[in-house]
């Protein structure tokens, strides 16, 4: 969880003014907290009140979602999402954007099997982002954070992406100069999965992601939780992270912590 939300924080600043290099200030003025933070989060609020009864997380998704979303309601959100926050009868509206992979990574930490992570990451993510694709993409980053932190190495988990998921033929020194914004699952996951898979730490991995230009907020919000499960973070990134919160996320953050980070 905590990786997302570095990843997010650190990219917040690049999203529109892009920079395609991994020399750069990781925390910097101009960084902050955006919807990718918030609604992880809430994806962690809601996998910890269901106490391990999964058939409540969709509505418990829905509720934490709405709840947390309506307190941020200038965070960045997506117009077809903004509108869900706040409608009183919330339906997914089969989209495949890359909101669905940003949110989800407490799920690959909480799940204690394979099998339970896909159902996890398919109960919050169908929600709001019922297309195939979106489905995809939720599952990817899930499965990779599961497998990194149950210690699948570097290569396994490359191997598994491509296998069933994405075809990852590509490098980001390939892609670095001509990659653009870009908000769907498709155009996303696999650029933020390959930023980890050529990372040699947690904050390379970050690096890698900025680097490519792009969504840049939510590639290193993915990219973030994926390093996470495999490398930990640093004590300092951590502090420094948490700063940026304030004092509702901070509570949500310490309460979920233990279970979903």
């Amino acid at each position: 969880m905590l990786g997302a939300i570095i990843g997010d924080i650190v990219g917040s600043r690049f999203e529109f003014h892009n920079h395609r290099s991994k020399d750069f200030d990781f925390f910097a003025p101009g960084c902050f907290v955006t919807d990718d933070s918030i609604m992880t989060l809430a994806v962690a609020e809601s996998l910890l009140s269901c106490q391990g009864d999964w058939d409540k997380l969709a509505r418990e998704t829905i509720r934490h979602m709405q709840a947390l979303g309506r307190k941020y309601p200038n965070c960045g959100f997506g117009g077809m999402f903004y509108q869900w926050v706040f409608s009183p009868d919330p339906k997914p509206y089969n989209s495949f954007g890359n909101g669905a992979a940003m949110r989800v990574s407490p799920c690959g930490f909480v799940a204690r099997t394979e099998k339970e992570a896909k159902r996890l990451s398919r109960e919050v993510t169908a929600v709001t982002h019922n297309h195939p694709e979106g489905l995809k993409g939720a599952e990817a980053t899930t499965i990779a954070v599961f497998m990194a932190r149950q210690g699948a190495t570097i290569k396994e988990i490359r191997q598994r992406m491509v296998r069933d998921y994405y075809e990852l033929d590509f490098t980001l020194d390939s892609i670095r100069a001509h990659y653009r914004f870009n908000e769907s699952c498709q155009r996303t996951v696999p650029q933020a999965i390959e930023s980890f898979l050529e990372s040699v730490s947690f904050e390379d991995a970050i690096r890698n992601a900025i680097s490519i230009g792009g969504d840049s907020d939510t590639l290193a919000a993915i990219t973030g939780a994926i390093s996470q499960a495999y490398y930990g973070i640093p004590d300092p990134l951590r502090e420094k992270a948490l700063s940026f919160l304030d004092s509702r996320l901070l509570d949500i953050f310490f309460a979920c912590e233990n279970t979903v980070n």
